[in-house]
């Protein structure tokens, strides 16, 4: 396989965080030798994470056996994935928001026909449904474990203890017409056509709308990591490289 240099769109500040938490797990196995150093491995994560390329070509650009690769990744992920914020730690730094903005988005995932829990009715495509909370700035605060594409968001939410979370917080939760019903905090428009709708019930719509729209860039920041923009690997695997990406959003914008 023929190999060529490229560039990554991954600040250097991000590359050193990973490679010091690296080195620390290193250190706790200890590890004495590695056919990478910490920074290569840092980088091989985070070029597998940004831009989606398999191991196989990964593995030829960094002179590794794919089998090397994939474990590399996986471990740098894990590793990740361990430092992201649960949702109780995530609820207490949106304590000192006005309110918070929650969304669902589907995670689209290399899945046959019959594989229908994870088929999502909605955006027509197999997938998994994972829940964003957002700041009123849209600046993601926390993403969920994945669930199947099948499961509506008001559910999803629900399974999470997120609506039970902010409601015990006494945090004001701005959410779109998938979570009608939810109850505790969470805010949703006024359900119905728009001509039918009251102009009090429709100016109410309008603010709704202009409040929420930012959740779109914290589920923009997710999906800005290519691999997410399809998934191929086990189900059971999807939630590790979520956690892993909002643990370097995190850590980027801290």
């Amino acid at each position: 396989m023929s190999v060529y240099p490229s560039g990554l769109d991954v600040s250097s500040s991000t590359l050193c965080f990973l490679a010091a938490r690296l080195r620390a797990h290193r250190r706790r196995l200890g590890t004495r030798w590695r056919r990478l150093s910490t920074g290569r491995q840092a980088l091989l994560a985070l070029a597998h994470l940004r831009n989606g390329h398999p191991y196989a070509q990964l593995a030829a650009g960094f002179g590794i056996g794919t089998t090397t690769a994939y474990r590399y990744i996986t471990e740098a992920v894990d590793v990740l994935a361990a430092l992201a914020p649960a949702l109780t730690e995530a609820v207490q730094a949106a304590s000192a928001k006005a309110f918070v903005l929650l969304d669902g988005t589907l995670l689209p995932i290399d899945r046959i026909a019959a594989d229908r829990p994870f088929y999502s009715g909605k955006h027509k495509k197999h997938g998994v449904n994972v829940q964003v909370v957002a700041d009123p700035f849209g600046r993601l605060l926390w993403a969920s474990p994945a669930l199947p594409g099948a499961v509506h968001d008001v559910r999803a939410a629900r399974e999470h203890g997120v609506i039970d979370a902010l409601a015990g917080a006494g945090i004001v939760c701005w959410a779109d017409k998938g979570y009608q019903g939810a109850g505790g905090t969470v805010r949703v428009p006024y359900r119905g056509r728009w001509e039918t709708l009251s102009a009090g019930q429709q100016a109410v719509n309008r603010s709704h709308a202009k409040n929420r729209a930012l959740v779109e860039q914290a589920v923009a920041t997710l999906k800005s990591w290519r691999l997410l923009h399809k998934l191929r690997c086990s189900t059971t695997r999807i939630t590790s490289p979520v956690q892993a990406v909002l643990s370097l959003h995190l850590a980027s914008s801290g």
